[in-house]
């Protein structure tokens, strides 16, 4: 059986490996961690909308129970960022989820958030995989009690109020939007809040299937076709949005674009903080340069991380950034927990289509700073051989790529190549799947192409 660890975001597994007595050792682990962090105080516990997931959550609050931890377990499946607030809202000592987040049905996962409410730092999830164990007892006058919560009022006001604070107006008066919960988490609670911003709401897939509808609750293009259909046929729907399974990472669709790429929102989200307000970007290696770009126009820095969106909350507290976010969807702005949070962006996403189109914004962006195309593939590579993998390439990295020179190689998550045209090919480990993810950025989509090939070109033979 594959050993418990911590990857990019918490543990992940089928449910072959991802079994009732695993996830008791976790707990058991937790709770040792905070007892000997001196953490106390009540620790929430939140789960996905998959089959098997409040059952794990369940499991793991007797465990956090029995080593005399209160527990708040969320009333019903929730997204990540609710429970991420309440640690701050309610100054808990932490948090577990159970969720998988975009993974197959197949898979569940569990992931411990601090007392910061920020993604936890390899220093403390290896110190919870240092202290994995069966789960101990206290006598029964000390155990810890459960009480169920709904977290979600509490985060839907600060939600509101972060956006005014933003805008002037969380309104949506007049403007439609389709939201696709892809069956996950979000339903509920991300239509709720657009609802209650007085959006015209048209729902897709907002009813709970813990398979999904068969396929994973990652809010590609591909996944997506629903609610891209919907926006983009004259229907007279202004926006639409999805969240992931676990409702921390947000898709947008525009009436003229379609899929608005990731990248391509953090740019106009960015650009829209600028308006009212100053202050740097955070993104990681894998994300545009345009936010780059954008930046240097307002005379702002930008700081670049490893992949992974604890890396982007370390570096927003060091320098209290105005945004942070990565490719993949995963947003979060100053002022707010930092965890990446798919319903705040929701809400703010519409606000900021209401005031202008975002196809607008996007094309005064483009316009303004030169058009950028990015994409990604991904090379099959079981865990246990990335890092032999990582290292050949380290001595196979050519002169040249797709016919232009590398001009420098960027280490901070894998290899970065930096070409002479402005273009970069990245090679990383995913953190969740048994791949390596090869991703391009150039001025069009032909270039995009050839640099992703060239970079298959130089793993398959590693492989």
């Amino acid at each position: 059986m594959e050993t418990i660890s911590f990857g990019t975001d918490g543990w992940r597994a089928t449910l072959e490996e991802f079994t009732t007595p695993r996830v008791r050792m976790v707990g058991q682990a937790v709770a040792t961690y905070l007892d000997d962090e001196g953490l106390e105080g009540p620790v929430a516990i939140g789960y996905d909308a998959r089959e098997t997931s409040r059952g794990f959550a369940e499991e793991l609050s007797r465990v956090l129970c029995a080593n005399g931890f209160d527990v708040l377990l969320s009333d019903r499946d929730r997204p990540t960022p609710l429970v991420a607030h309440a640690i701050v809202d309610r100054d808990l000592a932490g948090a577990l989820v159970i969720t998988a987040s975009h993974n197959p049905p197949e898979y569940n996962g569990v992931k411990f958030i601090p007392d910061d409410g920020a993604p936890a730092l390899p220093a403390i999830t290896d110190a919870i995989a240092d202290r994995l164990a069966e789960p101990e007892s206290l006598p029964e006058a000390d155990h810890g009690t459960v009480r169920e919560v709904d977290f979600a009022p509490s985060h839907a006001d600060t939600v509101f109020d972060l956006v005014e604070s933003i805008t002037g107006s969380a309104d949506l008066s007049g403007l439609s939007v389709a939201y696709d919960a892809m069956h996950g988490s979000g339903r509920g609670t991300t239509d709720a809040v657009l609802e209650r911003a007085g959006a015209d709401l048209e729902r897709v897939r907002c009813e709970r299937d813990p398979d999904f509808g068969g396929g994973s609750p990652e809010p590609a293009a591909e996944n997506l076709e629903t609610l891209i259909e919907t926006v983009t046929d004259d229907s007279g729907v202004d926006l639409g949005i999805a969240n992931d399974g676990d409702a921390d990472r947000i898709a947008v669709v525009t009436p003229e674009r379609g899929y608005l790429d990731e990248n391509l929102f953090f740019a106009a989200l960015y650009d829209y903080l600028l308006e009212d307000a100053s202050g740097s970007a955070v993104r990681t290696v894998s994300t545009t340069y345009l936010i780059d770009r954008i930046a240097e126009a307002h005379g702002e820095p930008v700081r670049e991380v490893p992949v992974g969106f604890k890396w982007v909350a370390e570096a927003m507290a060091d320098g209290d950034a105005l945004v942070g976010g990565e490719e993949s969807g995963g947003f979060t702005v100053r002022g707010h927990v930092r965890e990446k949070d798919g319903v705040l962006m929701a809400l703010l996403a519409a606000t900021m289509h209401a005031d202008e189109p975002l196809d607008e914004r996007v094309d005064r962006l483009l316009e303004t700073h030169g058009t950028v195309v990015q994409d990604k593939i991904s090379v099959d590579c079981p865990d246990s051989e990335k890092a032999r993998v990582l290292d050949d390439l380290e001595t196979a990295i050519p002169e040249t790529v797709a016919d232009t020179d590398v001009e420098d190689v960027n280490t901070a998550d894998g290899f970065k190549l930096l070409l002479a045209d402005g273009s970069w090919l990245l090679v990383r480990p995913s953190g969740t799947e048994p791949v390596l993810r090869v991703y391009a950025e150039a001025g069009d989509e032909k270039r995009v192409r050839e640099l992703l090939e060239a970079g298959r070109g130089l793993l398959e033979p590693l492989v």
